[in-house]
């Protein structure tokens, strides 16, 4: 009988290496190294993106043992998991503002990517698998924003589907596809909770395994300015050196959301009622504002086209830029200065910062 608790890990360690050839998971963590720069810092984010997304899943999984997803009786089995059930109210707030730090955190992380050029080659695939990714948590935070089926929400959801009809040629058929139909009901809501539950995770699954074995099977990229400086770089061994960081970085953010959970509850509101006025001052999530805010500055005709239809085109031009850079950025794939992309990137940032602080601060309409 083992006598302790290294003897009982080491018995054990050996029953599963005669059944599990782990020599090659070993040899990875003993190798595996990170480069030590000035912009090391930016690594964690993506540490920090992935433990939020755990959070997501597991305060997702225990709020599904409670809620309905019908139009009938959503808003109630909310309502009864932050009044009844216990610690309901603290799961469902940890659950919502995990989901805006997630975001805050990717976009921090993919910009990070950006100016720091590491979607040049051989990374291209890391990138679009990334910008895969932040389409898909945006897709998470609009379909779960509909859930809980209150006022805001439906309002919202309204809006929202709207602009997605504005799409040129397939602009219909998106917004069908979306409500389950012309308007938004309770068809609508079975088919955002579907989304929600099913789909997006499994997708997010697979495209996420592909990112995490691309960035093993890569490493941590090294700034191109780095790179051509000709000095010795240094790294530090994953484990246990960047790991504990990690963990540190992982711990502060779990810090800073449960003070927001139990300091600031999420809301939640009266339920919807699709005959009731929309209310007064309506607006999305913060990471949809500068979206939001665009489309209320452009004039309602363009010439012959709709104003909306010029805004959602210039929305999916620039998507499309950011998922192509890669391959447009030619200077940074043949090791040359980039200068014209680095300034694309920070008009991009000031853009959507500058248009998100007007959002709340004159959020006067059409």
């Amino acid at each position: 009988m083992p006598t302790s608790l290294a003897e009982l890990a080491k018995i054990l360690n050996a029953w599963v290496d005669e059944r599990i050839d782990l020599s090659g998971v070993r040899e990875l963590i003993r190798h595996k190294v990170v480069p030590v720069h000035r912009h090391t810092v930016w690594y964690y984010f993506g540490g920090m993106t992935l433990f939020l997304f755990i959070i997501q899943v597991l305060t997702g999984i225990l709020l599904l043992l409670y809620y309905r997803p019908s139009a009938e009786e959503a808003f109630e089995s909310v309502q009864f998991i932050v009044t009844e059930v216990e610690f309901g109210w603290l799961i469902r707030s940890i659950h919502s503002w995990s989901a805006n730090l997630l975001v805050a955190t990717m976009m921090i992380h993919l910009f990070s990517v950006y100016f720091t050029q590491a979607y040049r080659k051989p990374r291209e695939i890391t990138w679009l698998s990334g910008m895969s990714l932040f389409g898909i948590f945006l897709f998470f935070g609009f379909s779960g924003y509909l859930l809980p089926w209150n006022e805001l929400a439906y309002f919202a959801t309204k809006v929202g589907t709207d602009v997605a009809g504005q799409v040129p040629v397939v602009g219909h058929l998106m917004a069908r596809v979306l409500r389950g139909g012309d308007d938004v009901t309770g068809a609508t809501l079975s088919r955002f909770y579907g989304f929600h539950v099913a789909i997006l995770p499994l997708a997010t699954t697979a495209i996420l395994g592909l990112h995490l074995f691309l960035v093993q099977k890569q490493g941590m990229s090294v700034p191109p300015e780095i790179e051509r400086s000709g000095q010795p770089l240094r790294t530090m061994p994953f484990v246990p050196s960047f790991l504990l960081r990690d963990l540190v970085g992982w711990l502060s953010a779990l810090a800073v959301l449960g003070a927001l959970a139990a300091y600031f509850p999420w809301e939640l509101g009266v339920k919807a009622d699709p005959f009731a006025p929309a209310p007064a001052g309506i607006r999305p999530e913060w990471y949809f504002m500068y979206m939001f805010q665009t489309l209320k500055y452009i004039p309602a005709k363009i010439g012959p086209i709709d104003g909306e239809v010029v805004g959602v085109l210039g929305f999916g031009l620039g998507g499309l830029f950011l998922l192509l850079v890669p391959f447009l950025d030619r200077k940074t794939a043949r090791g040359e200065k980039s200068p014209l992309f680095f300034w694309i990137g920070v008009g991009i940032v000031t853009y959507i910062v500058v248009l998100s602080v007007l959002g709340y601060v004159a959020p006067g309409g059409k």
